[in-house]
């Protein structure tokens, strides 16, 4: 092995994938290449957590700001939640973190903690008041 995975990462995977190809798994980083596959599901889990914690601080500024609704609140909240939806049907194992209760109380203090920046509030509930289905529903918006 002629490249360094922690000197360039992009050159060390062009190379393992020359190597694995080529068939020459004596020559191998494995271990490095163990912890890249498991980074692929970390991605995509914060993509999941992210994408729902946008949803939710959308629908809480719509909840706690109602004259402030408009267009792009709604287009933000139309955008995430097909976002995860996409998501739970491409890696349908992420349907786990949806059932983990503190997955979504992480989650929940995120969306939380960016309402407040954006909107100068503290006044939002210590925990999610919504269903997920509610959340994740196609018309659905808190009044």
């Amino acid at each position: 092995m002629t490249t360094c995975y922690d000197t360039d990462i992009v050159a060390w995977a062009n190379e393992q994938a020359r190597l694995i190809r080529a068939g020459r798994f004596d020559l191998l980083d494995l271990e490095h290449i163990a912890e890249e596959i498991e980074d692929v599901g970390k991605s995509e889990q914060r993509e999941l957590a992210n994408r729902m914690a946008i949803l939710l601080m959308h629908l809480l500024k719509w909840h706690h700001q109602p004259e402030r609704r408009g267009n792009s609140w709604a287009r933000t909240i139309r955008e995430q939640r097909r976002g995860v939806r996409r998501r739970l049907e491409k890696t349908p194992s992420l349907k786990a973190m949806i059932a983990d209760t503190a997955w979504w109380a992480d989650v929940w203090s995120d969306a939380v903690a960016q309402a407040a920046d954006e909107t100068g509030r503290d006044d939002f509930p210590e925990v999610c008041p919504w269903a997920e289905s509610e959340i994740l529903g196609e018309d659905w918006l808190p009044s």
